[in-house]
């Protein structure tokens, strides 16, 4: 028999950490590969979606000459002999008659055979009661196609739909739009330390993400009812096993909070491995918010949803939000991916080494100019509650004053710009 040992086994090394704008190029391309599908809504529901075909006018813009003040619409030279009066929403007969004229109002439609309109503030009435007065050398009135002709692309597929885009969508005469359905999204939240109501204390803190985070679901976009929101599940696996299942079910993504590393009750790793989920992402070369992950479940009948595990301390969920859950959501939505906005900076911003360093500050808009704020530890949310983004130092760097980098806006309200 022999005496030799056999050695042990080597534990497998998990994977690095996938860079951060790597990671974000992936979520968004996996995102984008499954796409929602397009829906058509009134306008009056469209705020918020996301274009899925072109806007393009059905007529021209104007569709017909219409008077840009108030005045007389005049055939020919004066004095004019008042014939009629045109008012907004009207056909009028044509000025068949040099000498003759038509008061018009802002707006009406100028008639055939006009070949000037007399602004009212500079007519005057003669004792035999015509029209008299010099017209200015400019048409006074807005041609058809001014603005755009009948079939042409006025707002590319992939805009987000606004306040602006349904008003140009009613002036070129829709009634619906085409957009994307909008996701459905479910937080799921992990940590039997949590309290969901009261003060912390005794070992227990208070649920801040519970919350917070559909909130910032739903400036992304989502739809996130009240029964979407679930939680503290239990620390145990077969708990988080269950409440993953239902909750994909019926959202599209699935945020989770806390559990994303390897301790003796982060049940989340099994839980997504016994669901038979394929991770896109696995922890991310970003401080804070390393143990952040985004992983993939596809249906046999080709329906595909996500989970987002988000750390459980409060900021670094919110990196793990702007970073990995906002370009998958404009994937789903068939939107570009986001380009983030630039900002000197103030002050001093220190790197985290061979890690992007996501630095929260508040943005001067006049001066284009960004301060790191305070309290801006992982668990803290106080520097959260101030700032307006995070400033992007890459690996191997520090920002100094006057450096030009890159933010991730927090997340906005429909219609709400970016500095």
């Amino acid at each position: 028999m022999s005496t030799e040992t056999v050695p042990a086994a080597e534990p497998v090394s998990a994977p690095p950490p996938a860079g951060w704008e790597e990671a974000r190029s992936r979520v968004y391309a996996v995102g984008l590969a499954a796409a929602l599908p397009a829906v058509s809504r009134p306008l009056a529901e469209t705020d918020g979606h996301t274009l899925a075909e072109p806007l393009a006018t059905r007529t021209d813009l104007p569709a017909f000459p219409t008077s840009s003040v108030d005045g007389w619409a005049v055939r020919g030279a004066g004095p004019w002999r008042p014939v009629g009066r045109v008012l907004a929403g009207g056909t009028p007969a044509p000025l068949a008659d040099d000498g003759t004229t038509v008061e018009i109002a802002t707006g009406a439609m100028v008639p055939e055979g006009a070949t000037a309109v007399l602004r009212v503030e500079e007519s005057r009435r003669t004792p035999e009661g015509l029209v008299d007065g010099t017209p200015r050398p400019a048409p006074e009135w807005r041609e058809p196609g001014e603005e755009a002709y009948a079939g042409e692309e006025l707002v590319p597929a992939g805009t987000p739909v606004d306040p602006a885009v349904i008003g140009l969508a009613a002036s070129c005469g829709h009634d619906r739009l085409l957009v994307r359905r909008q996701p459905r999204a479910a937080l799921l939240v992990f940590g039997d330390e949590l309290l969901t109501a009261g003060p912390p204390g005794a070992g227990r803190v208070r649920d801040a993400l519970g919350p917070a985070v559909p909130a910032w679901l739903r400036r992304y976009g989502c739809l996130v009812r009240p029964s979407d929101v679930v939680g503290p599940v239990a620390d145990t696996l077969p708990a988080h096993v269950a409440a993953l299942r239902a909750a994909l079910g019926t959202a599209d993504l699935v945020c989770t909070t806390g559990g994303t590393m390897h301790g003796p009750v982060d049940h989340l790793h099994p839980a997504l491995e016994a669901l038979g989920a394929d991770y896109v992402v696995n922890t991310v070369a970003v401080r804070p918010g390393f143990p952040m992950l985004l992983a993939r479940l596809a249906d046999a009948d080709g329906r595909v949803r996500f989970v987002a595990g988000l750390p459980g301390n409060p900021q670094s969920a919110i990196v793990a939000l702007v970073s990995l859950v906002a370009p998958l959501l404009a994937g789903l939505a068939g939107r570009p991916m986001p380009v983030l906005p630039h900002v000197t900076l103030a002050e001093p911003v220190r790197g985290r080494g061979a890690y992007t360093h996501l630095a929260l500050v508040r943005v001067d808009r006049t001066a284009g100019t960004a301060q790191p704020v305070r309290h801006v530890g992982s668990a803290m949310l106080r520097g959260l509650a101030g700032a307006d983004g995070f400033a992007v130092i890459r690996p191997g760097t520090s920002g100094e004053p006057g450096d030009r980098v890159p933010v991730v806006p927090l997340p906005l309200l429909p219609g709400e710009r970016a500095w």
